[in-house]
């Protein structure tokens, strides 16, 4: 039997015929069957419902408080209905009309901000944590039902481009109206009908269709001496977007994260990456998994604007220019275990360390998105001059480093969509350049024995040049033949990349440039010529896609100073597919597969070696790396808005071949040599995550649950021994937001981790570690609130310092005529002066035992303008 497609629409009256906004429509199969499909209707109180079923008779139940239920069996056909609803004859003893939290209407879930919002909360931020189905990590990215969002929008404009966080963390929370979250949210109009999108977008309502806001915020405390200061005006109109800011501190606080770009490509797969890459590094700590302010000693400028100007009806141009600048200071020591077949080698490091960032990143766009045209041109230019210098102290050697690590990019992307006749014709083109030029010193010198025929030196020096031209230009339609979407492309990409690297020794005033392998002169070039084919179905229940790209790829490496050249040709078949059923109106599923191959890239390929870093030397002197990559996943997704739950349930599996193998040789000081030798090998990977998270809407509370369990195993050369390497790792997360009574609300989110390394028989302790966090908050009056902030964090490796305790209390009062808030802070209450975090790499326990800031008062005042 064929499915019957139908559409129920209409509209829902009052008994003196007006339309009754927010009633509920259900389709049901019969009066006790599960439900098929829901709608409310819109403030004109009409509703649609669109089903695709085999069923030829529908159940239709209709209500709305304080009137009497309507329900009616009806054909499954296409019907427009009116429906009258009458006053509820029954005696009530209360009526209470409750705001809509939670309200969905299509594909679009509204959250009401005035129904999350307390007290305290100052920004959107503050209230998108406590949203169901809404996670906000704690670097900034955002993720609904486990996926990160696709766009940041305000009032249906993308301004910052995937930097969200800076409108995140200073649009005030009073003047939104609404959170939205757009499901399946396809960002290109002209493809809305033909491709769709499997992931949500976000979109922040105002209140006011102009608005001109900001803050400024200013503060001082002791000790040492602190100060911030921050400005950030803002102006929102429809055609209009603007947000700039200014902010300075020395608190502790990463202002860069509120720059930090979050976008999700819409250009396919990406072979060019335009990030900021450092061939050389000093030794560092690891940063420690809680707020900054604890641990980061920093003195930090950032300045950012961000303009959009709306040229004609859904035409804008856009400019985001950042510049940062920062110097951060960094005492610690870490204890490295490294396990080897046969031993066990310790190392212990005593840091010092200052790091110099100075950061310009600029963005240009031009975007046109209508029923008929997609044109989006964005260029990228941003410099980096970063330097850091350091002291380690292995208690046998005292080693200074310092590093000049720049490096520069340029680039254009340009998108074109354009119908012509009855297909879509498209384009695409990226191209762009980079330049690193960087250095590192070391004293003194280090691999005697290797460099300098085992005889002590001065210093050691390792310069690294490194330059990358990329363009990559396709051409291709989409054409819908009846239900399917038929996208072929071709295209043409080429990368030609350039290293130059030499490692020079000092000592005794003389200087010497060692040759042979710790040299190069390398240029690697690669093109690629790929045809693709997509094809898309889609309809209310089921979205399908399955891609075929096939790629003809060309490799050309040669090194003139070590006479060596390899040259390699593949093609490759690399499909993914992808199918999502929507089975209720509460249900979906989704499965996915894809098989792709990957070849190294410069960092990869060359032939001498590089001192990375103080104790590792690192060469490849290989065949080119070849890696084939398995994905399979699969989700399932519950969403009820109605009742404010939301929650998914995935598995994945992945599967790695690779033609190299690498070893690492561990010298008794731990000083490494890394190489790549010619040995297929394999890695396994499974994942298992949950996530839920429930609004219960008489208690004010929002509860989140997540659990994720990962195992792994792959082949690894440990002194030249070939060992299974398996890591284990469980996890458990519990966060709370609640408001108790109207003068307490809390705040509590939980960790615990489990994990475990192994090398063929050999077990290693289990490392366990917990962290938890308690936040209460005491609203004294509706204008001033007193709150507690307490951390807890364990681990069961630390003979000393397992336990760590942070405590800090706040006082604010908020003038209520000028909106003045007026806040002190006493940060570090128990002057905890340091912290020891333990995690685990493929072969080695790390133990990182940090210095914190102490015991501080900073009083700042805050306002909105």
């Amino acid at each position: 039997m064929g499915y019957s497609q139908s559409t129920i629409s209409g509209e829902i009256l009052d008994e003196k015929g007006e339309n009754l906004s927010g009633a509920t429509v259900i389709v049901s199969k019969d009066t006790t069957g599960t439900i098929l499909a829901y709608g409310i209707s819109n403030g004109k109180g009409e509703f649609k419902v669109n089903l695709k079923l085999e069923i030829d008779s529908l159940f239709l139940k209709v209500s709305y408080i304080g009137y009497s239920t309507w329900e009616q069996k009806i054909q499954n056909t296409d019907q427009q209905l009116e429906i009258a609803l009458s006053p509820s004859s029954e005696a009530l003893k209360e009526v209470l009309v409750e705001t809509k939290i939670i309200d969905q209407q299509g594909d679009t879930i509204s959250y009401s901000v005035a129904a999350f919002k307390d007290q305290k909360d100052r920004v959107i931020a503050d209230v998108l944590k406590k949203m169901p189905g809404i996670e906000i990590l704690p670097g900034g990215q955002i993720e609904y039902q486990g996926q990160p969002i696709q766009k940041y929008y305000i009032e249906g404009l993308d301004l910052l481009e995937g930097r969200y966080s800076l409108a995140n963390n200073n649009i005030s929370a009073d003047d939104v109206s609404k959170v939205q979250i757009l499901e399946n949210h396809q960002p290109v109009k002209l493809l809305d009908s033909l491709e769709f999108s499997e992931r949500a977008s976000l979109n922040i309502k105002l209140k006011k269709d102009v608005t001109v806001s900001g803050s400024a915020e200013l503060g001082t405390g002791f000790s040492p001496l602190l100060w911030k200061a921050k400005v950030t005006p803002m102006i929102f109109t429809k055609k209009n977007q603007a947000i700039v800011t200014y902010q300075a501190n020395n608190t502790g606080r990463e202002v860069s994260r509120e720059i930090r770009d979050f976008s999700i490509s819409d250009f396919g797969r990406e072979e060019f990456n335009s990030s900021k890459s450092d061939w050389l590094s000093i030794g560092q700590l690891a940063r420690p998994p809680f707020a900054q302010e604890r641990w980061l000693d920093n003195n930090v400028h950032l300045g950012s604007a961000n303009y959009l100007i709306r040229l004609e009806k859904e035409v804008d141009l856009k400019t985001n220019i950042s510049y940062l600048n920062d110097a951060q200071h960094q005492i610690g020591k870490s204890q490295t275990r490294f396990f080897t077949p046969t031993d066990t080698i310790e190392l212990v490091e005593n840091t010092h360390n200052d790091l110099f960032i100075n950061t310009l990143q600029t963005n240009f766009i031009f975007e046109k998105n209508t029923d008929d045209n997609y044109l989006k041109n964005e260029l990228e230019i941003s410099g980096f001059w970063d330097s850091q210098r350091g002291n380690i102290d292995t208690g046998n050697s005292r080693i200074h480093q310092r590093l000049s690590n720049p490096f520069s990019v340029i680039r254009n992307k340009l998108r074109l969509l354009k119908p012509v006749g009855k297909q879509l014709v498209t384009f695409r083109s990226n191209t762009g350049y980079t330049e690193a030029n960087q250095n590192l010193q070391v004293q003194p010198g280090q691999y005697e024995a290797l460099l300098n025929n085992g005889i002590n030196y001065a210093e050691m020096e390792q310069a690294v040049k490194a330059t990358t031209f990329f363009s990559d230009n396709t051409a291709g339609f989409t054409k819908k033949i009846k239900a399917i979407t038929i996208s072929p492309e071709v295209g043409v990409s080429v990368k030609n990349q350039s290293l130059g690297s030499r490692l020079r020794i000092f000592d005794q005033n003389e200087t010497q440039i060692l040759d042979g392998d710790f040299q190069n002169n390398l240029d690697f070039l690669t093109s690629r010529f790929y045809t693709t084919s997509r094809f898309v179905y889609e309809n209310n229940y089921w979205n399908i896609r399955l891609t075929t790209p096939l790629n003809l790829r060309s490799f050309t490496i040669e090194d003139t100073s070590l006479n060596k050249s390899q040259s390699l040709d593949r093609l490759t078949f690399e499909p993914s597919f992808y199918i999502k059923n929507k089975f209720s109106a509460f249900w979906e599923t989704s499965i996915s597969a894809n098989f792709s191959n990957n070849f190294g890239d410069l960092d990869q390929v060359y032939f001498g070696f590089i001192l990375n870093n103080y104790r590792n030397l690192q060469r490849y002197n290989s065949p080119l790396p070849e890696i084939f990559n398995q994905n399979y996943s699969w989700q399932l997704r519950f969403r009820n808005p109605l009742k404010s739950l939301f929650a998914n349930l995935s598995y994945s599996f992945g599967k790695t071949k690779r033609n190299l193998i690498y070893s690492n040789r561990i010298g008794e000081n731990a000083a490494t040599i890394f190489e790549a030798l010619e040995k297929e090998n394999y890695t396994d990977a499974h994942r298992l995550g949950i996530k839920a998270s429930k609004y219960f809407s008489k208690l004010n509370t929002t509860l989140s649950l997540g659990s994720s369990f990962i195992i792994s195993n792959r082949e690894q050369l440990l002194n030249d021994n070939l060992v299974d390497v398996e890591n284990q790792n469980l996890a458990f997360k519990f966060d709370l937001e609640s408001e108790v009574t109207h003068w307490l609300s809390a705040s509590y989110s939980g960790n615990l981790s489990f994990l475990k390394t192994s090398l063929e028989a050999r077990e290693f302790n289990e490392i366990r570690t917990q962290q938890h966090e308690l936040d209460l908050f005491f609203y004294l009056a509706d204008n001033q609130y007193f709150s507690v902030d307490s951390e807890y964090y364990f681990n069961n490796i630390s003979k000393a310092n397992r336990n760590n305790y942070f405590l800090n209390v706040n006082y604010q009062y908020t003038f209520k005529d000028s909106g003045i808030d007026l806040k002190a802070s006493w940060n570090n209450v128990l002057n905890t002066d340091e912290f020891v975090r333990v995690f685990n790499t493929d072969f080695s326990y790390v133990q990182s035992t940090y210095r914190l800031r102490p015991s501080q008062v900073l009083v700042s005042m805050k306002f909105s303008f």
